[in-house]
């Protein structure tokens, strides 16, 4: 039975380095390197992760005791203890004691080994009965507390937790339940997991064979920002409202999506940028109302801004502007017998203005005669 009080580890010890085993499932290892040796954990936590940073300072300052690793007894090799959180740290210090076990970044670590002294045998661990009790004090420590992961190593971690601990409930109480635990909300915990699985679909069908597209080059935030958004989680067929929100998921707008986004031109472009203003944008045109703007941006080649100018939001923009500036030449014009000395380009600012009015006025005169 799942409670919501914290599961604290049954021994604190001090563990032989050579009886200590990297985990090839650690959630921050991408999907493609999971399950893989120990030497290509190494070579991954070498190339993507500050492991070389991390083996500088314990090489000059030793293993800082509150630094304790978390670890089950292996099921496997007996005697040994497989390691559930703190790879990074065991492979800077398997490195600092064994630099050959490195397949990458030799010269940098030859220099490291020069210039430190330190060489750790015995690592502070903190040792659990099984590797479910430490779910609870991971998921606050990386989740919620200050010692965070990326966003999708958050979401396969939440993932692996409802396939496990909570895979009888449904997707709303497994939220629920998970949020409580970790001290978040149930809505962001939600769109984390409903997000992974449009991820995995992704990632079965390669990532769409775009060029330089991987689990280690893709912005898992720019899911979860676009299902914060009802025309752009409708578009590619994710609801909420059901028990299964990716069940009726359209893989072929999924994979213009991802196209737009991840798909580069010759100038290394992509047609969106996953920030908040073009996801707007996209969440605009993907309107029922704005078929056409739609249509223009999917099959026409217009640009995501030419495309929002179909929509007819671009009317109360100009009005903005228009009722800005007349607002700022009001505040002038209040303050204009307190001025002592007008600056140099005054005049010529001036004439500026009137310029750009009657330029408006006479484009907004050319627009009402055509139609």
């Amino acid at each position: 039975m799942t409670t919501n009080k914290t599961e604290y580890p049954k021994y604190l010890n001090r563990i032989s380095l050579d009886d200590l085993l990297l985990n090839p499932n650690y959630p921050r290892l991408p999907k493609s390197k999971q399950g893989k040796d120990e030497a290509e954990v190494i070579k991954f936590m070498l190339l993507e992760s500050a492991t070389l940073e991390l083996m500088m300072a314990i090489g000059e300052n030793g293993y800082f005791p509150g630094e304790q690793l978390l670890v089950v007894k292996d099921s496997k090799e007996k005697g040994k203890y497989r390691v559930v959180e703190g790879n990074r740290r065991l492979t800077a210090v398997k490195l600092l004691n064994n630099p050959s076990l490195a397949k990458v970044q030799k010269s940098k670590i030859k220099r490291v080994i020069e210039e430190t002294s330190e060489r750790p045998k015995l690592i502070p661990c903190l040792e659990f009965e099984t590797e479910e009790e430490i779910h609870k004090y991971l998921g606050f420590r990386h989740i919620t507390g200050i010692k965070e992961w990326g966003l999708l190593e958050k979401a396969r971690y939440l993932y692996s937790l409802k396939e496990s601990i909570f895979k009888e409930k449904s997707l709303n109480q497994a939220s629920r339940e998970i949020a409580k635990m970790i001290g978040s909300r149930m809505d962001y915990v939600r769109r984390l997991l409903v997000g992974f699985q449009v991820f995995q679909i992704v990632e079965d069908n390669g990532f769409y064979k775009i060029n330089g597209l991987s689990d280690t080059s893709f912005y898992f935030n720019y899911i979860v920002d676009s299902l914060s958004r009802a025309h752009i989680r409708k578009f590619i067929g994710v609801d909420f409202d059901i028990e299964k929100p990716v069940e009726n998921l359209s893989e072929e707008n999924l994979k213009k999506w991802t196209h737009w986004l991840f798909e580069k031109n010759d100038q290394g472009k992509t047609r969106l940028i996953g920030n908040s203003s073009d996801l707007n944008d996209l969440n605009l045109i993907l309107r029922e109302e704005n078929k056409n703007a739609f249509i223009a941006f999917d099959s026409s080649g217009y640009s995501l801004q030419k495309a929002k100018e179909l929509t007819g939001e671009l009317d109360e923009v100009f009005k903005g502007f228009i009722s800005n500036a007349i607002a700022n030449l009001e505040k002038a014009d209040a303050m204009v017998l307190k001025v002592k000395e007008f600056y140099l380009n005054f005049d010529e600012d001036l004439r500026q203005i009137k310029l750009i009015s009657d330029k408006i006025k006479l484009a907004a005169k050319a627009i009402e005669n055509d139609e």
